[in-house]
């Protein structure tokens, strides 16, 4: 694939992702998901082996099935109500049509495409899909949490933290950790759509800020599996003490950015249900339990004593600017949570 080819399925998709943000009505916002949908899949074949060729096919069925109940809901209530308006939909046919953005973002019990999509594609693909393809799901989701059923939210974000932390306990490749770590942080925000949009803007940009951070750091360090952590030091030392930080934050340690979100969760949820809280926390220490060993693998792995090439003497690595900004923002935001706090409520 040329890369002009590359460049226009690229620019189309964050086309599809701006119309759908920019609609307010029900097709030019499906229209927008699929112009997204068909350009990402060109994108994931652009390497022709089978474990992509499977990527592609998974990805693109479930997101036609995810397509065709959105449009079957919409089109629906169109002929009950003649009402093609985003803010007016009715309730009964909000919860498939909630249920459908869920299976575009790949929560728990529709998350079987996306581990193994990811681990079917480069980390810069896994970046897009991780991020910017969660967008506009997420976008339409936000703009009917009002008419969603809180009790099928709820289900859906314990049983996606149950699955993210039960997932990724035995894994050791990075890409499929990081799903079921990508699955676990959306089924907090699921939990407290119907309580907070605010709140559940406020954790997607945290999320989309550690995740940034995350797939960025393993480009720059080429690593994949859990093994190659044990090199990490020799490659770049202050990147793997910038990258053990992220895994930190994004665990929800505090005084780190990725705590504040889990923090104000927590405490909007024990208004109404202290005894969902306790069960999220324990739940929680799955998750933790694979940060853990990300950062044990870091730390107190040593590499081989002897390596099949020349090494050089403290190598020196120049990163970007803006992967710098970048971490520093997933690791040292909390001191700017009021101000980004006020920034989305006002």
């Amino acid at each position: 694939m040329t890369s002009t080819a590359q460049l226009f399925l690229i620019f189309s998709t964050m086309l599809g992702t701006v119309i759908t943000l920019s609609s307010s009505h029900w097709f030019l916002a499906w229209i927008g998901l699929e112009i997204n949908t068909l350009a990402f899949v060109p994108l994931i074949v652009m390497k022709q082996h089978p474990r992509a060729i499977e990527a592609a096919i998974k990805y693109l069925l479930t997101q036609a099935t995810a397509s065709a109940i959105i449009l079957f809901s919409t089109f629906v209530h169109a002929l009950a109500y003649g009402e093609w308006d985003i803010s007016y939909m009715s309730v009964s046919m909000a919860i498939p049509l909630s249920i459908a953005l869920c299976m575009k973002l790949g929560l728990a019990p529709f998350h079987f495409w996306y581990t193994d999509v990811l681990q079917g594609i480069p980390l810069t693909l896994g970046l897009m899909l991780s991020t910017w393809q969660k967008i506009a799901p997420m976008a339409l989701l936000i703009q009917i949490s009002d008419l969603t059923n809180f009790t099928i939210m709820t289900f859906l974000g314990v049983l996606s933290i149950l699955v993210g932390g039960w997932g990724g306990i035995n894994q050791t490749q990075l890409r499929k950790i990081f799903a079921y770590s990508s699955i676990a942080h959306m089924g907090w925000m699921i939990i407290i759509l119907k309580l907070s949009i605010h709140l559940t803007l406020f954790t997607f940009i945290t999320y989309l800020i550690l995740t940034l951070a995350l797939f960025l750091n393993m480009i720059m360090l080429n690593m994949t599996t859990l093994t190659q952590f044990s090199t990490a030091w020799s490659k770049s030392p202050a990147l793997s003490l910038t990258t053990l930080l992220i895994i930190l934050s994004t665990a929800g340690m505090p005084p780190l950015t990725g705590f504040v979100p889990k923090l104000l969760i927590s405490l909007e949820l024990a208004k109404t249900s202290p005894l969902l809280v306790g069960l999220l926390f324990l739940i929680s220490l799955l998750s933790l339990y694979f940060y853990l060993r990300l950062i044990y693998t870091i730390i107190l792995t040593t590499p081989p004593l002897t390596t099949p090439h020349a090494t050089t003497w403290r190598p020196t690595q120049n990163l970007p600017p803006m992967i710098s900004i970048i971490n520093i923002m997933a690791i040292m935001l909390l001191p700017l949570t009021p101000t980004t706090l006020s920034v989305i409520y006002f």
